[in-house]
């Protein structure tokens, strides 16, 4: 009986702990967001360059040799898109996911393609009257915002964009302001393990899964579901708490 008090009174002990550390986080974002410093300045400024040539994007990211690209289809399989919802795409760079959440949701649904470059919006809306999408709408975010309209989406889709948030707390602030009650995100990144990651990562990808996990959750959204899919990257599903 005594080691079980002892063992019962740890876990308790833990868990005021990771209350205690969700709610200083969940009380930072409650801050002025206007306060809010870059967590690494100058992290999409090759994006932003002024003669950014799309089709390097395109042969970098749509090939079978990286993983969220390979395997797409069971992605969107495992996001459960229902027919009618829209969803975003948040940093939607050249467009894979677009395309396929504009099939699952259907004519009467909506994909959104948001980012941060005019000139990968541009080449997504070309490929969608290419192709006869004609439920895709592009949205021109900001290092700060989504820009997504208020109550305007049930699903928000990151893949390999959350580690680019320069503001996290405030892009995370506007997409729960665009997700409709009960929305949620799909939160798809590199997997960032000390001693077991390229360097790359190491250096490109500034945190690792606890802690981009503990910012969401601190943003009013719990974790649902997490997934074994992937094995170069995690995902995880979180949903809108209010």
């Amino acid at each position: 009986m005594k080691s079980d008090s002892i063992l019962s009174s740890l876990s308790f002990k833990n868990q005021i702990i990771a209350l205690s550390a969700l709610f200083i986080l969940s009380t930072a974002f409650a801050q002025d967001l206007s306060s809010e410093k870059s967590v690494k300045p100058g992290v999409n400024d090759n994006f932003l360059a002024a003669d950014l040539d799309v089709s390097q994007w395109v042969e970098r990211f749509e090939t079978e040799g990286r993983e969220v690209y390979a395997l797409r289809n069971k992605v969107v399989e495992t996001i459960d898109i229902k027919p009618g919802q829209s969803v975003a795409d948040i940093g939607a760079g050249t467009g894979i996911y677009t395309g396929l959440f504009a099939d699952a949701v259907g004519k009467e649904g909506t994909a959104y393609a948001v980012d941060i470059v005019p000139v990968f919006l541009s080449n997504i809306l070309n490929r969608a009257k290419e192709t006869g999408r004609n439920n895709i709408k592009t949205v021109l975010g900001t290092a700060k915002s989504t820009n997504l309209p208020e109550n305007s989406v049930d699903k928000v889709f990151i893949c390999d964009t959350y580690h680019h948030f320069e503001f996290p707390r405030n892009t995370l602030a506007s997409l729960h302001k665009a997700l409709r009650k009960g929305g949620e995100i799909i939160l798809v990144d590199f997997k960032r393990v000390e001693g077991e990651s390229s360097d790359w990562i190491m250096n490109h990808v500034r945190a690792g899964e606890e802690i981009f996990s503990a910012e969401v959750e601190s943003a009013r959204f719990e974790k649902v579901a997490s997934y074994d899919l992937l094995k170069d990257n995690y995902m995880i599903r979180f949903r809108k708490k209010d």
